[in-house]
C-alpha cells in the first residue's frame, strides 16, 4: 500500500515531518516556560546561600560525579550541544548511564528504525531517515525522563517517614548532620541512597548545604527544595528546627492527598482523552483492514498525505490541550 511512492509524495511527507517537529519543538519551548523561571529563581536562592559551595572549585564538584563506563565514548561526545542539561537528566534516573551510552543507544534505535521503515514499509530514503532519527531521540528521551519522574514519585513518597526519622534525632538532641546520617541508614532507596551521598560528602570535608543542593539537582521536586530552604533560613535565623521540620512533613502529606484527589477528579476527563485521541488512529486500522482499497488514496496521493498531516497535528494539539486542563498543580 505505501511501495511505489513518488518523489513528489517523499516531498510532502518531508515537508510535513518538518512541520510536526516544529509544533513539537515550539510546544516544548512554551511549556517549560515555568520551568525556567523556577529554575532561575532557585539559581538565585543557590547563589546567595551556597557561597562556601562556590569557593570550593571544579576539584571538589568532581567528587560527587560517578565514574562513567565508557570515557573513550564519552570525549566522542564531548562538543554535544547542551551537554550539562542531558548528564543532568541521566543522573536524575538514579543509574549509571553515561552520555555515551545514551547517544549510542539513541544513534542505534534511529538506524534500525530508518533500515526498517526503508526495507519493510517500503518508505524512501529522506523520509525512512527523518523517521528512523525523529522516532529513534524520542523513545530515549522520553525513557530516561520516564525513568526521573518515577525515581523523583518514590522519592517524594518515602520522604516524609526520613523528615519524622530526622525531627527524633533533633528532639533527642543529635544536629541535623547526624539526624541526616541516620534517616539515610534507617530509611529504603532512593532517599537513603541519596542521604547515603551526604555522609560520603561530609566525611570528605564538604560543605553540607553544598551537598544538599548538589541532590537538589536531581531531585527536581518542591518538596525536597522547601527542605533545604528550611534548614538554610533555621541556619541563618535560628528557631525550633524539629518543630519547622515537623510541619514540613504535614504540609508534604496534606500535598499529596490533594494530588490524589485532584487525580481522581480528572480521571473522567483523562479517559476522554484517551478516547478520543485513540479512536481515529483505530478507525484508520480498521479501514486499512476491511477496505485497504478506500483508504489507499490517504497514503499514496499528496492530497491524502496532507490531509493525514494535517489531521495529525490537530489531533496532536487536540490531546495535548486536554492533557494540560487536566493536569493540576498541587
Amino acid at each position: 500500500m505505501i511501495a511505489g511512492i513518488d518523489p513528489a509524495t517523499q516531498i510532502a511527507l518531508v515537508i510535513g515531518l518538518m512541520i510536526g517537529l516544529s509544533l513539537v519543538l515550539v510546544g516544548m519551548a512554551f511549556a517549560g516556560g515555568g520551568s525556567r523561571r523556577f529554575n532561575r529563581r532557585l539559581q538565585e536562592v543557590t547563589t546567595r546561600s551556597t557561597g562556601a559551595a562556590r569557593a570550593e572549585g571544579p576539584a571538589t564538584r568532581s567528587l560527587a560525579r560517578r565514574g562513567s563506563a565508557t570515557p573513550g565514548i564519552d570525549r566522542v561526545f564531548s562538543l554535544l550541544p547542551r551537554r550539562e542539561i542531558l548528564v543532568d537528566r541521566l543522573g536524575r534516573t538514579g543509574r549509571v548511564i553515561s552520555v555515551g551510552q545514551y547517544m549510542l543507544v539513541t544513534i542505534g534505535l534511529g538506524l534500525a528504525l530508518a533500515l526498517t521503515f526503508f526495507f519493510f514499509a517500503k518508505f524512501g530514503p529522506v523520509p525512512s531517515v527523518l523517521l528512523g532519527a525523529a522516532i529513534g531521540m524520542f523513545i530515549p528521551h522520553y525513557l530516561i525522563g520516564r525513568m526521573g519522574r518515577r525515581r523523583i514519585a518514590r522519592f517524594i513518597a518515602l520522604f516524609p517517614e526520613a523528615i519524622d526519622l530526622m525531627v527524633r534525632a533533633l528532639r533527642a538532641g543529635l544536629p541535623i548532620s547526624e539526624a541526616i546520617v541516620n534517616a539515610g541508614q534507617e530509611i529504603g532507596d532512593p532517599v537513603g541512597a541519596e542521604f547515603r551521598t551526604i555522609e560520603g560528602g561530609m566525611r570528605l570535608g564538604r560543605d553540607l548545604d553544598a551537598l544538599l543542593w548538589e541532590i537538589g539537582k536531581r531531585i527536581v521536586a518542591p518538596e525536597f527544595r522547601f527542605f533545604v530552604i528550611a534548614l538554610n533560613v533555621q541556619r541563618e535565623t535560628g528557631g525550633n528546627l524539629a518543630e519547622t521540620l515537623n510541619n514540613l512533613s504535614n504540609v508534604i502529606r496534606s500535598r499529596r492527598a490533594a494530588r490524589a484527589k485532584a487525580r481522581a477528579m480528572a480521571s473522567e476527563a483523562r479517559a476522554s482523552t484517551m478516547i478520543l485521541g485513540v479512536l481515529p488512529v483505530l478507525v484508520i486500522v480498521v479501514l486499512g483492514i476491511t477496505s485497504p482499497h478506500y483508504i489507499a488514496p490517504l497514503f499514496t496521493d499528496v492530497r491524502g498525505l496532507m490531509l493525514l498531516g494535517i489531521a495529525a497535528t490537530m489531533l496532536i494539539t487536540g490531546v495535548s490541550i486536554m492533557v494540560r486542563m487536566a493536569r493540576f498543580e498541587i
